[in-house]
């Protein structure tokens, strides 16, 4: 009998990728069969038979090849020795694995899934406990195209790089979201460690995956007085009012959608709003200025709620349309990662506009007028300040006009004076 393996080229799917094949002769038949593994043509050595080191997983791969040539010369070994005559099906069939049950106390998409309901357990909000289904169903995909289980003793580094390389070239996957299943890996496999006694292959540290910095949205000054000056139909007036609310309140739309006439309170004169947000579970409590006084004014008494929310589809597909007929439409450029390249697109800026827009807005603008960021990390919530700093690196203004002053000498003018300052100002602290 001779067994060599064949990387059929012919048959290249779109990710340009092909199937490995064993191809076995004997007793002047053949035996042609898929290995399951498959790979681009420049990962497969013809001469050797065998995955190149470019391949992510290629020792495991080349080990699997080796196992399964030797089972073949197994198979036709016993058969002939039992009296039989051997054959490709008789082969095939020998070389079919049986079904093997899966540990459910083994398998990590199935771990995960109980992970998350200790998560749920512990208390843990619903748009984290989302993540952690997402990143079960991209392990459930990932076992899939692997064909075989992942199993949590046995995870490696070698099948956690084959595992990334299917999520940033296969799925093409943006960093951050490669980099949020890595960390939630990590959270899962300290737990398995740490709380349940689990021995593992690998040391959980040694998992490591580069979050990067996405260009934030948010509309200028200008362009806040475009869209509430604007004339819009009927029907999307409510959804442009409760967007300029949260520019001037920097509310995310978890929390606007819940807003009841008991968050507002009266403070020295005027009104605040005070309420606990849904994402984090924080206080927080933030000055309503005229233009958010009047916005809720004019929706007083028509609900039990606030104002009159959509919901949040609905909310994102209308601020596109009204962003476009209120001109906000400058051109701006858009870089995304996929499958390792830089891909940049031009895009016009009220295709990008969503509800959490209007968060970004608030912290820039509110940056430019000179807000402290200490004061604006309390308004928008955030526990770590290195959050809020992260508005501080986006707004551009600063150093356009820190250049101009320099190299042209020109005392320059403020560019947010063209909005009425008390939109983003906040509830002083009481003496």
């Amino acid at each position: 009998m001779t067994i060599q393996f064949q990387h059929r080229t012919e048959n290249i799917n779109e990710e340009g990728s092909a199937v490995v094949y064993l191809v076995a002769h004997f007793n002047q038949k053949r035996l042609r069969m898929s290995t399951g593994e498959k790979c681009l043509p420049a990962q497969w050595d013809d001469r050797r038979q065998q995955f190149r080191r470019s391949y992510p997983g290629y020792q495991e791969a080349n080990e699997l090849l080796a196992a399964l040539a030797a089972r073949l010369t197994e198979a036709h070994r016993r058969q002939r020795a039992e009296g039989g005559t051997p054959t490709p099906a008789s082969l095939k069939a020998a070389l079919a694995p049986a079904a093997a049950p899966i540990v459910r106390e083994h398998n990590l998409v199935m771990l995960m899934s109980d992970f998350r309901e200790v998560l749920r357990g512990r208390g843990y909000m619903r748009d984290t406990l989302r993540h952690y289904l997402v990143v079960g169903n991209w392990l459930r995909d990932f076992e899939q195209h692997r064909r075989r289980p992942l199993l949590a003793e046995s995870y490696s580094l070698v099948e956690h790089d084959a595992l990334l390389h299917y999520l940033t070239l296969t799925r093409e996957l943006a960093p951050n979201s490669v980099y949020t299943l890595v960390k939630n890996l990590k959270a899962l496999f300290n737990y398995l460690q740490q709380e349940r006694g689990y021995e593992l292959a690998l040391k959980v540290a040694s998992l490591k995956a580069t979050s990067v910095d996405v260009e934030k949205v948010y509309l200028t000054a200008g362009e806040l007085e475009q869209l509430r000056t604007a004339v819009l139909p009927s029907t999307l007036v409510p959804v442009r009012d409760v967007f300029l609310f949260c520019c001037y309140t920097g509310l995310r739309y978890s929390d606007v959608r819940q807003l009841h006439q008991g968050n507002v309170a009266g403070w020295d004169g005027g009104q605040v709003l005070r309420l606990t947000q849904s994402k984090t579970r924080r206080p927080v409590s933030i000055y309503l200025t005229e233009p958010a006084r009047l916005i809720i004014d004019k929706y007083a008494g028509e609900r039990a709620m606030l104002l009159p929310v959509y919901q949040n589809q609905v909310m994102n597909r209308y601020l596109k349309r009204i962003c476009r007929l209120a001109g906000v439409t400058a051109s701006v450029e858009v870089a995304e990662v996929r499958a390792g390249r830089l891909v940049k697109q031009q895009r016009s800026k009220f295709e990008l506009v969503t509800m959490h827009t209007a968060r970004h807005t608030f912290a820039t603008q509110s940056l430019l007028r000179g807000m402290p960021v200490e004061i604006l990390q309390k308004v928008l919530g955030h526990a770590n300040i290195k959050t809020t700093l992260i508005y501080a690196k986006i707004v551009e203004d600063f150093q356009h006009l820190t250049m101009r002053r320099i190299w042209e000498g020109e005392e320059t003018k403020d560019t947010s004076a063209s909005l009425d300052s008390q939109v983003c100002a906040v509830e002083p602290s009481a003496a």
